[in-house]
């Protein structure tokens, strides 16, 4: 019979960590031992305590079993990051037991870890509980004097954990090579789930690593994941499990101004990717604040990261250019993540990074400057921060507007500077263009994914009101700006005053000659008019004397046969 998958899946303890429930495939192995090893400061308490903590608000009491620290100074650190221990101990589902040995115990032999453990398991049961940290138990292993004695003492341990049913965490630090030689290996054993931090420096930048070594019976992210202590505790980023994930474009928003929307065919489209690129002052962070003016506006959530300036004196700068971002920072739907490059490490910056925006829920990021981001460390560590940030945004269909500072001629830059061009969207380049004695500034759209858009180079000024985008006005093959275009103006416009001048002078030439036209149409009318008159006046003259001849004619004819009729016929 074929076996059904969900049954023989291990079970597994949630540990509730950010990312680290994702690099564990839902967990630690639930009533089994978990190992997490690393050196001082490399957080092992931190997670521990954190598991049962964050195990306990979810219904899984635990107890917290420490070799090193004070309880009392446990929990004065645990309120650091906002965990309120003494009020899950009040309510029974956390205990926290001090396990400070006397050196003179040692000494005498009376020292054996079966009468902790039996104490633990009473508290077990009395709270039902279902988690275990174990801390630093290799203080107190350190403290045999033979290799038997720890060997001893860890097969009870081992043997106690096994029968307890408790999800168990123990946490230890590396031993110096020539010591005890079996002791790692002892505990890499007898656990189902070994987990290592480390810390190391890079550049001067601290960087923290989590790797998952072993993993009975179960799959994980095999790789080294960089994670942080955060505010609020334990942050990890499982970096390498993040697939292709990224949501489709969403409809097209203005980008605060009416031109470049019509340059954009539309503007920019949610869940994007756009790139501001160009030199010093051209004016990339105010396209970038007029762009978070307008969805503030809409009310929309912008999270502005910025590298380069604090909030105020981003806030103060916009300002004297027009653009008020104050209004919008007090209402909530402006928020500022500013910091150094060079304060802490490309991973620390990444999850700070995560936390808020998972915290905050804004529709839009704006990155200044992403050609800050390689004193983070490296130029790799610069680029695996900004593809992880983009991957993040658009898997939650998040906008991105980035801004990078370039630097070296247009066409041989790499327009993003980071390695990451293919995954922008939207290219606006602003450019500065040099004539007579002047500089001024030219935006072009190199590159809009998906999109129709303007293939020509605009000419912009930046004024007290913001950016004004110009029409495009061409010389001889080329676009002209500045006073250049102010000389080609004013020749235009002389020589559309002389093409004015000679059209109202051809205007008045034809009126002329419109008006001798008629002059002359009159006259002729007239004397055609009088010809006709006359011509009618000789045709009737002729009609009349051809009618007079003939009835004299006729008079004749009838006085001759009178005539005729009276004298009779003529003698013979």
């Amino acid at each position: 019979m074929k076996k059904n998958k969900l049954s023989s899946a291990l079970a597994k303890a949630p540990t509730f960590i950010p990312g680290l429930d994702e690099i564990l495939e839902g967990g630690l192995p639930q009533g089994r031992t978990t190992v997490i090893r690393g050196r001082s400061g490399s957080g092992k308490t931190i997670l521990g305590l954190e598991f049962l903590y964050r195990g306990a608000l979810a219904g899984e009491p635990g107890i917290f079993v420490g070799f090193e620290e004070p309880i009392e100074q446990l929990r004065q650190n645990a309120a650091t990051l906002g965990w309120d221990l003494a009020g899950l101990e009040q309510e029974n589902r956390l205990f926290l037991l001090g396990g400070h040995v006397k050196p003179d115990m040692l000494v005498s032999g009376d020292f054996s870890l079966k009468g902790l453990l039996a104490a633990v398991s009473g508290k077990s049961k009395d709270m039902g509980a279902k988690r275990v940290a174990i801390d630093a138990l290799d203080v107190v292993l350190r403290l045999f004097e033979t290799p038997q004695q720890v060997r001893n003492e860890m097969h009870v341990l081992n043997n106690w954990l096994r029968a307890s049913g408790l999800t168990a965490i123990m946490t230890i630090r590396p031993i110096n090579q020539g010591t005890v030689p079996s002791f790692d290996i002892f505990f890499d054993s007898m656990s189902d789930c070994v987990i290592s931090l480390t810390t190391q420096a890079v550049d001067q930048v601290s960087t923290q690593r989590l790797k998952v070594v072993k993993y009975r019976g179960s799959g994980f992210g095999r790789n080294e994941y960089p994670y942080v202590i955060t505010p609020s505790g334990l942050h990890v980023a499982p970096i390498s499990t993040v697939g292709l994930r990224h949501k489709p474009f969403g409809k097209k928003m203005s980008t605060g101004l009416k031109r470049l929307d019509s340059i954009l065919d539309g503007g920019y489209f949610r869940a994007s990717c756009v790139l501001l690129a160009g030199l010093p002052g051209t004016g990339k962070s105010l396209l970038a604040s007029i762009f978070t003016d307008a969805a503030c506006q809409r009310g929309e959530k912008v999270l502005y990261v910025g590298f380069e300036e604090s909030e105020a004196a981003m806030i103060g700068n916009m300002l004297n250019a027009g653009v008020d971002l104050r209004p919008h920072a007090e209402s909530g739907l402006l928020e500022f993540l500013t910091s150094m490059p060079e304060a802490m490490g490309a991973e620390e910056h990444l999850i700070r990074f995560m936390v808020r925006l998972n915290e905050f829920g804004p529709k839009h990021v704006v990155v200044d400057a992403i050609s800050a981001c390689e004193r983070m460390g490296s130029k790799r560590a610069s680029f695996e921060y900004l593809t992880r940030l983009l991957n993040n945004c658009k898997e939650q269909g998040v906008t991105v507007l980035m801004i990078n500072q370039t630097s070296g001629s247009p066409e041989i830059l790499e327009i993003s500077g980071n390695g990451i061009s293919s995954m922008v969207d939207t290219v606006v380049f602003l450019k500065y263009v040099k004539e007579q004695g002047e500089t001024n500034r030219l935006l072009e759209v190199l590159k809009s994914r998906g999109s129709g858009h303007s293939n020509k180079q605009w000419e912009f000024i930046i004024t007290h009101k913001g950016i004004q985008i110009k029409d495009i006005y061409m010389g001889t093959g080329e676009v002209l700006t500045g006073t250049a275009r102010q000389i080609q103006e004013m020749k235009d416009a002389a020589e559309a005053q002389r093409v004015a001048a000679e059209i109202a002078a051809q205007e008045l030439e034809i009126e002329r000659l419109k008006t001798a036209m008629e002059s002359e149409t009159a006259h002729l009318r007239a004397s055609l008019k009088k010809a006709e008159m006359d011509m009618d006046l000789l045709k009737l003259k002729q009609s009349q004397s051809i009618k007079s001849r003939t009835e004299i004619a006729a008079v004749r004819s009838r006085g001759a046969k009178t005539r005729r009729l009276h004298s009779g016929p003529k003698p013979l």
